[in-house]
């Protein structure tokens, strides 16, 4: 994943610079923002393959930005914050984050989930046909009866993660091992907001 663009947004710089020093030193380019109104602008310019956005910040705050950007990307979105509520964490996935980390974090975990994205998201092939649903994997692409469908990042990969188990019953703890990795401490309900969201989306 080495050159792969990283936007790191975060109105505190030494935030950015324990978050960049870590990911740069495994090859990735970090391009850094001090809000929203910045981080749209670098993202624009830059088209990065993934953003680590926190939520508080002056101007425009996470939630606006992440709105934004998913106007126009499914670029996959890690939301940063100090607000552990499970409210905020299902607002964040409401607007299609794809990823949700609590303050204070272990960057080297980050780091872990930043990999995991990437490495999922650069590893897919093949067009996959299931009833009506077709999954392009190089495109990204989900379309119902032709009709393309509309997922978040993590909505993709629970999906495609489920197609390739047809016919397997999984649990709820080995979907979270292989969707969200091993590294995910979250609640088990996760699972089942994603699966609920991509009910009514299919």
């Amino acid at each position: 994943m080495e050159g792969k663009k990283i936007l790191v947004v975060d109105d505190e710089a030494r935030m950015r610079k324990i978050i960049a020093d870590f990911l740069g030193a495994k090859g990735y380019r970090i391009i850094e923002a001090g809000d929203g109104v910045e981080a749209l602008e670098k993202f624009d310019e830059e088209t990065p393959d993934l953003i680590i956005l926190d939520v508080m910040m002056p101007r425009m705050d996470g939630w606006d930005t992440c709105r934004a950007i998913r106007k126009t990307s499914k670029v996959p979105v890690i939301m940063l914050t100090a607000r552990g509520e499970e409210i905020d964490e299902l607002v964040g996935f409401d607007l299609g984050a794809d990823e949700y980390i609590a303050k204070p974090f272990s960057p080297r975990i980050l780091v872990a989930r930043v990999e995991a994205i990437l490495r999922r998201s650069s590893n897919q092939e093949d067009i996959c046909h299931f009833g009506k649903i077709t999954v392009n994997k190089p495109a990204r692409e989900v379309c119902v009866d032709g009709r393309q469908i509309d997922l978040t990042y993590k909505e993709y990969e629970l999906l495609c993660y489920l197609s390739d188990n047809s016919g397997v019953a999984l649990s709820r703890e080995k979907i979270l091992n292989n969707v969200w990795d091993y590294s995910y401490f979250g609640d088990e309900r996760t699972v089942d907001t994603h699966v609920k969201t991509l009910r009514n989306k299919l």
